[in-house]
């Protein structure tokens, strides 16, 4: 059953017709499938197709459940290495406009990360208030739908879900099928650990230490940087990312106040600092912490405390304080004119030195992308404040959760087939090899912490080089240009097996009518033709069935009559910079890859190449 506002939002943006002709049941599990060619079915979507992507959005439903579970996956971007990783988001209203944004910020996060992995995001179309039991239902039942797409795409927790929940889908999907799972499953818990948390705070460390060298621009030639007890810190979203970040704050910076912190309920402002570990504890314990702390704490006391409430959350970004951490769900913390969307306006923000993106403020959309580069027009060229870009300063939990298959589970403890989908076996079989998987965490928790700090302190470094060798540059371009110099090195090493499409294939017997409906079907300019033994024989490509039919062949021929027996192709690892010179050298735009015996096992083209692969490395070599 496909969820009402996901079926309300699918038939106003891409009609009735295109949701009964487009989409593919397979068992009840339905999916509607749109690739990086179908720029205006996306469009209508509200996404623009650019050089990075995507690569796939896709909208899938089960008609068998009983409870609507429905939702999106965007694969962006596999220039990184395939799968790719991001989180799973569960709202009532979620778009696919909304997750492509995420899988953006994701492939620029992995890509300033430098690891070996894509950018994506899902999304499940529910209310994240059910029923624990209905949670863990719509989860497990979302997990069917995305084990699909296990080569392409991992998911981690996010807005609305938790590590709990990747544990639904390892026992559902297998061990390896989400990421930031609990400890006795060998997981790098994210959410637990404050992964991304972790990664603002190292931020905020390390830019503490070289901000100094931002003073050749004269937005910051006034810049004073506090000693440890002079500093504070607002946070404006005190959950998974913000609670964490104050908790890991006091503990690698103790003398550090931090004297604001903001929820959905209200806000809570304290010039002196805030008590941060009885706010952690309760935020553990209820979620929410601002209102339930004013009542139980502030409003007995009277004029006896300084801390102050506001039940206007966004009214916290009217307080003063060196740093402040962005780190609740939305998109536009600040923007130059009230637009509805944004939380405060740069003319009513408080006075700040340093903005540490917690929360993921990316979007492709050239109209959010042209709002933000006229907020730092404002807040860091003109106010001076220094900002570190979300996806920069966020990776700490991608960069846990990665770990997960860089550091990969031995096959022993791989969950039998057999057991998959059944939890009481896979608990029972889970205890068994506990203190295996315990041994196995503990590895890849150290090795998230190694690589988190190397890699943000790598960041911070050459975001602030680039600020600082540029008058004219904003963050949001430096951040970019980081990222993409990270994306077009990997392109350089690629090879063909790493980007290759699905070729369609035909038999030597079949008719020229067959063929040129492979070819209307899949809109590839070529196919292969293989023996009996599924060898590759020969291609068959648009331009062959044009010449036939101008001969007058009939259409029911055999293909064997006209394909081409020398055949020029690929081998799965060849490079990328080879298949162009010969692309170039035969003047053809498409090539089989052919593997060692002799099979077509996909192939690559020239506007796969253009649309995936040239742009980016040639955006990242241009000025900013």
């Amino acid at each position: 059953m496909i969820p009402q506002q996901m079926n309300e939002h699918l038939k106003k943006c891409l009609g009735e017709s295109v949701l009964k002709n487009r989409t593919r049941n397979v068992g009840g599990l339905c999916y509607l499938e749109l690739y990086y060619t179908d720029d205006h079915l996306l469009s209508q979507l509200g996404i623009t197709r650019d050089s990075l992507g995507p690569h796939m959005v896709a909208c899938i439903w089960d008609e068998t459940s009983p409870v609507p579970i429905g939702g999106y996956v965007v694969v962006d971007n596999l220039s990184m290495g395939a799968p790719s990783m991001g989180g799973t988001r569960m709202l009532a209203d979620i778009t696919p406009a909304d997750i492509h944004n995420l899988a953006r910020g994701m492939t620029l996060k992995n890509g300033a990360a430098d690891l070996p992995y894509g950018g994506g995001k899902s999304g499940i179309v529910a209310d994240p208030g059910h029923s624990p039991e209905q949670h863990t239902q719509i989860v497990r039942g979302f997990a069917r739908l995305i084990k699909r797409y296990s080569n392409i795409y991992v998911p981690g927790p996010d807005v609305g879900t938790n590590d709990a929940d990747m544990r639904t889908i390892a026992a559902e999907n297998g061990i390896d099928s989400a990421v930031s799972k609990p400890a006795d499953m060998g997981g790098n818990r994210i959410d637990e650990l404050g992964g991304a948390a972790g990664g603002v705070v190292i931020a905020l460390q390390t830019l503490l230490k070289i901000m100094p060298r931002l003073k050749v621009l004269p937005q910051f030639a006034n810049l004073q940087i506090p000693n440890p007890e002079e500093l504070t810190v607002l946070i404006q979203g005190f959950g998974a990312v913000g609670a964490h970040a104050a908790r890991i704050m006091k503990q690698r910076l103790p003398e550090a106040s931090v004297v604001g912190i903001s929820d959905l309920e209200g806000y809570l402002y304290d010039e002196s600092g805030l008590p941060v570990e009885p706010l952690f504890e309760l935020w553990q314990n209820n979620g929410l912490v601002s209102t339930s702390y004013y009542k139980n704490h502030v409003a007995p006391g009277g004029h006896k405390f300084s801390s102050k409430f506001s039940s206007h959350a966004d009214n916290l970004l009217r307080e003063n304080a060196f740093c402040m951490v962005p780190a609740a769900a939305v998109f536009d913390y600040l923007d130059v004119t009230p637009s509805g969307q944004a939380s405060m306006t740069v003319d009513r923000m408080g006075q700040w030195s340093l903005i540490v993106e917690g929360a993921n403020t990316y979007s492709p959309d050239p109209n959010r992308k042209a709002v933000r580069m006229r907020m730092e027009q404002e807040v860091y060229r003109r106010k001076g404040v220094m900002i570190a870009n979300d996806y920069l300063v966020n990776s700490g939990g991608v960069i846990f959760a990665a770990q997960e298959h860089i550091v990969p589970t031995p096959s022993e403890l791989q969950i039998p087939e057999n057991m998959l989908g059944d939890e009481k076996a896979v608990e029972s079989w889970l205890k068994k090899n506990e203190d295996a998987f315990a041994e196995l965490s503990a590895k890849r928790l150290a090795a998230g912490e190694d690589y988190r700090e190397k890699v943000i302190r790598r960041n911070m470094v050459e975001l602030v080089d680039l600020l600082a060798s540029d008058a004219d540059m904003l963050p949001c371009k430096a951040a970019e240009r980081i990222s993409l110099q990270r994306l077009s090195k990997k392109e350089n090493e690629r090879t063909a097996k790493d980007i290759m499409e699905p070729i369609p294939v035909a038999g030597a017997q079949d008719t020229i009518q067959y063929a040129a409906s492979l070819i209307i079907e899949t809109r590839s300019h070529i196919v292969a033709v293989q023996s009996p033994e599924n060898m590759v024989v020969g291609i068959i490509t648009s331009w062959d069935i044009t010449k036939a039919i101008a001969k007058g062949i009939n259409a029911d021929a055999c293909l064997q009559s006209i394909m081409t027996t020398k055949v020029i192709s690929s081998n799965p690892n060849q490079r990328i910079l080879e298949i162009v010179r010969e692309l170039q050298q035969h003047k053809i735009s498409e090539v089989p890859v052919i593997d060692d015996k002799g099979q077509a096992v996909g192939k690559v083209g020239s506007d796969l190449l253009a649309a995936r692969l040239l742009l980016p490395i040639l955006q990242a070599q241009e000025p900013a």
